[in-house]
């Protein structure tokens, strides 16, 4: 998966989130601070904008990814790693942070358990995922439409971390404790329908998959039931985000 076509999937909802995120992480200046999952850096640069780059490393298991945060953070650590086995001692960062990225890791506890080791003590966990279950994440109106096409169509609202109550639960069963739970929303305004159908269309992601593996024909009827289920341009959608923190 290329870094703009990621961008221009979902950056247009990641990027406004970061800072909404990192207020909720309490992440202050001078704190040492790891972007677990950084994909091509939306939350690093605003960790960095808050923290100072020489406090801020970031891991992602992509290379692509991994050189597109490198090259627009070139002063930060930026590592090829995954959540699950991160390659830091004990005890390094005062914060540990994974935006949009805990229903995609292949073991969600683990995970979170290694971002608990790295974090020191008194210092904070916190991960964010987009609000697939309920209804209000910045996908919702494209599954909407899919399943009243396809109501065999998997979707995303079973993803890890993905409905209100189930970050915490995958916080708990990492071990960690004191867990707080919100959510975070943004608004994002789309100029034209086809500024918001067009990155579909580059198979980033389950919906971009989904897209994919479709024949021209169902391709068209998805994208007129897409069109006809969203307000007239330009439109806003509200994209939510359960949040979840724990101190160490």
């Amino acid at each position: 998966m290329s870094a703009d076509a990621y961008d221009r999937f979902m950056g247009r909802y990641s990027v406004p989130l970061s800072p909404l995120f990192a207020d909720f992480a309490r992440v202050r200046s001078g704190q040492r601070v790891i972007d677990v999952g950084c994909g091509p850096g939306a939350l690093t640069a605003e960790l960095v904008t808050r923290a100072g780059a020489e406090s801020v490393t970031a891991v992602d298991p992509s290379e692509s990814f991994v050189e597109a945060a490198r090259a627009r953070n070139p002063e930060v650590d930026i590592r090829l790693a995954s959540a699950e086995e991160l390659p830091f001692a004990d005890r390094t960062f005062g914060a540990a942070l994974a935006q949009l990225v805990v229903h995609f890791m292949s073991d969600p506890v683990a995970g979170l358990r290694e971002m608990g080791r790295v974090t020191a003590a008194d210092g904070v966990v916190a991960a964010c995922v987009w609000d697939h279950a309920g209804g209000t994440g910045p996908l919702s109106p494209f599954w909407d439409a899919v399943r009243s096409l396809d109501g065999a169509a998997p979707g995303e609202s079973e993803l890890p971390g993905s409905r209100e109550g189930d970050l915490t639960r995958l916080f708990v069963e990492a071990g960690l404790g004191e867990v707080e739970e919100t959510s975070l929303a943004v608004n994002v305004e789309h100029a034209t329908f086809d500024e918001w159908w067009e990155p579909f269309t580059h198979g980033v992601g389950p919906a971009g998959a989904y897209v994919a593996a479709l024949d021209p024909e169902r391709r068209s009827a998805l994208r007129e039931q897409c069109r006809e289920a969203l307000p007239d341009p330009p439109f806003v959608l509200v994209a939510r985000a359960w949040a979840a923190r724990s101190r160490t």
